[in-house]
């Protein structure tokens, strides 16, 4: 999702959920996504995942396909961006359990997204994970707007 507020493009992004992504920033977050089921279009599966994650339907408007990347793991991910609103203070994502502490045998439930923020691109860039600011560039180019992502800044690798 994108917005335009005082002049300048800003996207929300989210944080991902767990005990493995509570100490971690920059390098971590994601735009709000997750997997499509075999009989699912991915355009559908898309909207689908932006509520279950966000908590709030995606918007009916017009979307922006920003094509695809591939991960060094081999996975590809498909993204769109469509112009809306919503109060991060809201966001209420779905959840997800996991043994935790590990080889503890007990079950615990933790959100799939523990917070989502709104950026300008540049502080998207820091903190999304690198090969997602490709989406950003692409979004960039769209509306015309100058955007360079900072080289250099610490980057933390996903787990997934």
């Amino acid at each position: 999702m994108y917005r335009q507020k005082n002049g300048q493009l800003e996207v929300l992004i989210a944080h991902p959920g767990g005990p493995f992504f509570a100490k971690k920033d920059n390098g971590s977050w994601s735009i709000p996504k997750g997997l499509y089921e075999e009989n699912e279009a991915p355009f559908e599966a898309a909207k689908r995942e932006f509520e279950e994650e966000i908590g709030s339907p995606a918007p009916s408007r017009e979307y922006i396909d920003l094509g695809e990347i591939k991960r060094s793991d081999g996975k590809t991910i498909k993204a769109w961006a469509v112009e809306g609103e919503i109060d991060e203070s809201k966001v209420n994502s779905n959840t997800f359990e996991m043994e935790w502490p590990p080889r503890s045998g007990q079950k615990q439930e933790f959100p799939e997204i523990d917070k989502a923020h709104w950026f300008d691109l540049p502080g998207a860039a820091k903190k999304l994970q690198s090969v997602q600011v490709q989406f950003l560039k692409r979004l960039a180019r769209h509306f015309k707007v100058s955007f360079e992502p900072q080289e250099g800044e610490p980057q933390q690798n996903s787990l997934f």
